[in-house]
């Protein structure tokens, strides 16, 4: 192996990648945009919740309720509907998030003693948002019912409970950006290494430049070293400027030692570079390869646990995801952003990415053929 001619090679993909302007773009201000976007966008936290409320009982009970739900910083009353198919238009066009309804006999009820009933209408159409919600709307009732049993019984009361001492571990403050930035990290590495690599032999091909390469004194190993190593140092420097601005602009911690992840980014690079060059192998015009790509990323996407935990997936495609490196990847880069693990922790996940990656970069290697057809 000549490596005076691979760094022949490494020079000319740079210039040819650089001096079109059209991947300028393409190559520095994607991943940040990919970045900002995902990190803004992508958030399960809820923050605002719109509420209508239509109080039959207009008590003194009823107020304490409204004034319970009004004060707390998650929701805002938006409206005050009539009736309840009033409601029920405010609800299907996506004006209010919450429907709560209070009966006449509500505080006749509670002075009794009785179990007094509310209606709790929520929008559907998002089952995860409306489990969040009314998760919430349920704690705030349980603090209107502590504060009716301390005015209905001021006399204080003792009795054996259990106080529950909670600590969120990695993520105190529960912030969705706390899980998905890093994730997002992985997916720009992949995203730009398997879309770069795809068309790097079609590009020689379509430019007419192969025949040049063919009768160098090139080794086809040597070639697709020469083809994959500018893409390996852009790859890395993104995730470099991407970990940067995931630290400085969205402030997520780095609890561990970077270099298990810079360790970890060079191994994952085996297998999407590997998928790349195969890739390139099958197609015969960018435009092919590059719809390859994206078949190869949604799966890719979908099962490696960045959105979808795997447990909830069918036996069959939890399987599947197994010989998927991006999973594995999301493990090592979470576990060194949060919880600050090392190679003791993550040493299964980086041998199973080597695994792959050896698999799916020889596998490629040996389809390569340095011809025409």
């Amino acid at each position: 192996m000549n490596w005076l001619r691979i760094r022949e090679l490494v020079r000319k993909e740079f210039i040819v990648l650089f001096r079109d302007k059209k991947n300028r773009p393409v190559v520095l201000v994607a991943p940040l945009i990919q970045l900002l976007l995902f990190g803004y966008v992508v958030n399960y936290d809820i923050r605002d919740i719109r509420v209508a409320m239509i109080d039959q009982a207009r008590t003194h009970e009823s107020r304490m309720l409204i004034d319970v739900i009004d004060g707390n910083q998650t929701f805002r009353i938006t409206h005050y509907p009539k009736d309840h198919r009033e409601l029920e238009n405010l609800l299907l066009k996506g004006k209010v998030d919450l429907g709560i309804e209070v009966a006449p006999d509500m505080s006749s009820h509670i002075r009794k003693g009785e179990t007094a009933n509310v209606q709790i209408l929520a929008d559907g159409s998002m089952s995860n948002m409306a489990s969040v919600r009314i998760a919430y709307i349920m704690l705030v009732l349980d603090q209107f019912n502590r504060t009716m049993m301390r005015e209905l019984y001021p006399q204080h009361m003792d009795y054996g409970k259990i106080d529950a001492r909670i600590r969120t571990w990695y993520n105190p403050n529960s912030y969705s950006q706390y899980f998905f930035v890093p994730g997002i990290v992985a997916f720009v590495v992949m995203l730009l290494s398997l879309l770069l690599t795809s068309i790097a032999i079609i590009r020689e091909r379509e430019a007419g430049t192969m025949e040049q390469l063919i009768v160098t004194p090139l080794k086809p190993f040597e070639l697709i070293l020469g083809k994959t190593i500018p893409y390996i140092i852009i790859s890395l420097a993104q995730m470099v400027v991407v970990i940067i601005v995931a630290k400085l602009w969205f402030e997520i911690p780095i609890a561990g030692n970077p270099l298990v992840m810079f360790a970890g980014t060079c191994i994952f690079l085996l297998s999407t570079l590997g998928v790349g060059l195969f890739i390139s192998t099958v197609s015969t015009t960018q435009q092919q390869a590059m719809m390859t790509t994206f078949f190869f990323i949604m799966p890719f996407f979908m099962l490696s646990g960045f959105v979808f935990p795997i447990a909830n997936m069918p036996v069959v495609i939890q399987w599947l995801t197994y010989l998927n490196p991006l999973r594995y990847f999301l493990v090592i880069i979470r576990g060194v952003f949060l919880k600050g693990v090392g190679f003791h922790v993550l040493w299964p996940q980086f041998l199973a990415l080597t695994i792959l990656g050896i698999a799916l970069f020889t596998g490629a290697t040996l389809r390569f053929r340095k011809r025409l057809d």
